[in-house]
């Protein structure tokens, strides 16, 4: 059962999965629901302060260099193109749904990339992608373990 809780813990912490696989892999390896949840939502969670901590870090020792911040500066272009419109109309509650939707190239990654390129107050970015990861969570955890119950239906 520990051996499924930290897969479960480093699959929802990795930018590949987050909790859209961490939850389902728990519960398919029958760990109980609720400990499948906790366990992808707080590592979930972890992500937007390791994340914006990591990106003042090395904004603050490699900004003086060129390539980084070129490079900076192109993706800070591509983030804004991509999402920024609709994140930037709504604000607190684009950026909230933005994370929610369980969809590939959305989640506290890209959200925390989000709210730090459009320039969101860090505390309201928080919240928002907090709330997101929390209904995300939900909405992987129900359809987990329907899944799950409609396969133990099938002999």
């Amino acid at each position: 059962m520990l051996e499924i809780l930290i897969y479960t813990f480093l699959l929802s912490i990795s930018p590949f999965g987050e909790a859209r696989a961490g939850i389902p892999y728990a519960v398919l390896n029958d760990m109980p629901l609720f400990w499948a949840f906790v366990v992808g939502l707080v590592a979930n969670l972890l992500i937007f302060p390791m994340l914006a901590w990591l990106i003042e870090t090395f904004n603050r020792r490699l900004w003086p260099h060129r390539t980084y911040k070129k490079g900076v500066i192109k993706l800070g272009r591509r983030a804004k193109k991509g999402v920024g419109a609709d994140i930037q109309k709504y604000g607190f509650w684009g950026l909230m749904v933005f994370v929610m939707i369980p969809l590939p190239g959305t989640g506290a990654y890209m959200g925390t990339l989000a709210a730090y390129f459009l320039k969101i107050e860090r505390n309201k970015a928080l919240l928002s992608v907090s709330i997101g990861v929390f209904i995300s969570c939900l909405i992987m955890a129900a359809g987990s373990y329907l899944g799950s119950m409609g396969l133990k239906s099938f002999p």
